[in-house]
């Protein structure tokens, strides 16, 4: 499974320390697994399709979509936890 990141997502993991992007690399890894690996939750709402991964205080929200017949991870947001629920 191919991982895609939008631009607000590799900023933020760009300004991370080394140690958090290797956590966070790894976590994000996890999701490609079956079944998923992390704590993850689906966000509640009018977007049923969108779910959260916690990796320490922060948060990644991510969907599944399919491009061209293969199913593709969406990073669509990586925040911290009090942050990227606005």
């Amino acid at each position: 499974m191919q991982i895609k990141y939008t631009k607000s997502a590799v900023k933020v993991i760009n300004s991370l320390d080394k140690v958090m992007k290797i956590r966070m690399k790894n976590s994000i890894e996890g999701l490609t697994e079956v079944p998923p690996r992390g704590d993850i939750k689906q966000i509640q709402g009018f977007n049923s399709s969108l779910y959260r991964l916690r990796v320490g205080k922060f948060r990644v929200l991510y969907e599944y979509i399919k491009i061209d017949g293969e199913q593709v991870l969406l990073v669509k947001e990586i925040g911290s936890r009090g942050d990227i629920y606005k």
